[in-house]
């Protein structure tokens, strides 16, 4: 049975996402304060944790970056906080997905099957891989390390995930829908700023001048492409 660690003050909105997560089979511990989330994140062994941002002590922000600081495993960001600043806070701290309430419970059910569907695959993956070479770039995709002109940089989950998949597709244009259907495993409902936000972050890891980006290039009005 999956384990999952949910952080939320709103008590009615908690209990109404732990019955769909149970019904799932899911065993949800909920957590009402950010000190005591937190400190249950850090002790305890959860398969996946959903996070809201606004919490009585420490703030979701803190807690994801505390989180993915110690720990490789899915983070989800809940929140009624729609501005696009606040999700790419989210997704730049280590989150795997933001989403914007008000949303449907059997959304997020379906979210959390996709995030642990994933890391479960590349997991069970690990023993198959090897290392890709490009541009100076070393992906060793069995540890999960990349390092870059000799230097090892570290790389979130989904920066990783994402940044591999452009790698293995070289010199074709892949929308953002197609990236985030690959990395984030949902066919609908997508927020494509979360692709944005991770080329972003990419860029400014591998290019030189990110600004002017040499590797990762953007085709406008049809996605991105890795040159080789």
């Amino acid at each position: 049975m999956k384990k999952i660690l949910l952080i939320e003050d709103d008590v009615s909105i908690a209990e109404l996402q732990r019955d769909y997560l149970e019904i799932e089979d899911f065993k949800v511990n909920i957590q009402h304060t950010g000190d005591a989330g937190l400190k249950q994140a850090l002790q305890k062994n959860f398969d996946l944790i959903i996070l809201d941002i606004m919490l009585p002590g420490v703030n979701g922000f803190e807690i994801c970056k505390q989180i993915r600081a110690a720990k490789d495993i899915p983070i989800l960001i809940v929140s009624s906080k729609k501005e696009d600043i606040d999700k790419i806070r989210g997704l730049g701290l280590g989150a795997d997905d933001y989403i914007t309430k008000p949303f449907s419970p059997s959304e997020l059910v379906a979210r959390v099957k996709a995030h642990l569907a994933r890391y479960d695959r590349l997991a069970g993956n690990h023993s198959k891989m090897n290392t890709v070479f490009v541009h100076g770039i070393s992906i060793d995709k069995s540890s999960r390390k990349v390092h870059i002109n000799g230097g090892e940089v570290p790389f979130t989950t989904k920066e990783f995930d994402l940044l591999l998949f452009l790698v293995m597709h070289p010199n074709q244009v892949l929308s953002k829908e197609q990236l985030y259907e690959n990395n984030w495993g949902m066919e609908t409902a997508a927020d494509v700023s979360t692709v944005t936000v991770h080329i972003r972050k990419l860029r400014e890891k591998i290019e030189r001048d990110p600004a002017h980006p040499k590797y990762l290039e953007t085709v406008w009005g049809a996605g991105y492409r890795f040159n080789v």
